[in-house]
């Protein structure tokens, strides 16, 4: 039987993919509201299909239970930066992920909203709201790459191209801030704010 350890691993390993595809998705921020909704719209053909929405939902389940389990249990033989921030960035991850599915889920069968673009950025485009979001959305990002970052300095070994494993892991670290920035400017429309749809008034108080 597969033992927790590699239970999460394997629940991060499929969830990290369709966060690559997600953040990929955010990119297109810089291109503006329809190129974002175009190429969701794309690529939800794929991941909106009942098999892989079902297993990214129990992945995410998965990925938080054991979680909790591992903190729990190794919480207090943890020592060093990395070792560390990777108990930090997998708590700081499941309170995110818990956060955000039933944001998506709620929104999709209570609200009958499409969580398309606007349905994320609405609380990012809407003082005082932003002063929650923001820092929400934006550590969620730097806490992925983070997470990747705090395991890579303890799985990798050798050089990559003259790159020693603790430059690696410091560059996976810079890119993970470097990325909430401009994928923060992207979703804000260069931080001067989007105009939300009336449809999605409800996410925002109105």
């Amino acid at each position: 039987m597969m033992n927790l350890k590699k239970l999460h691993y394997f629940s991060g390993i499929t969830i990290s993919i369709f966060v690559g595809f997600h953040l990929f998705n955010h990119f297109f921020s810089l291109f503006g509201p329809s190129a974002h909704i175009e190429l969701m719209n794309d690529l939800r053909v794929v991941y909106r299909t009942t098999f892989i929405e079902t297993v990214l939902l129990l992945a995410v389940a998965i990925q938080i239970i054991s979680g909790i389990k591992l903190f729990l249990k190794k919480r207090k033989t943890k020592s060093g930066f990395f070792q560390k921030l990777q108990i930090w960035t997998g708590l700081y991850l499941a309170f995110f992920l818990i956060v955000h599915v039933s944001a998506v889920l709620s929104g999709r069968m209570f609200l009958k909203l499409d969580t398309n673009f606007y349905f994320g950025v609405a609380g990012l485009n809407t003082f005082p709201l932003n002063l929650f979001f923001v820092p929400y959305y934006g550590l969620a990002i730097i806490s992925f790459f983070g997470h990747v970052a705090a395991i890579h300095s303890m799985k990798m070994k050798r050089k990559v191209l003259g790159v020693t494993p603790y430059q690696q892991t410091y560059t996976i670290l810079f890119m993970g801030v470097l990325l909430a920035l401009v994928l923060l400017y992207g979703l804000t429309d260069g931080f001067n704010g989007i105009e939300i749809p009336k449809d999605y008034d409800i996410m925002i108080g109105k």
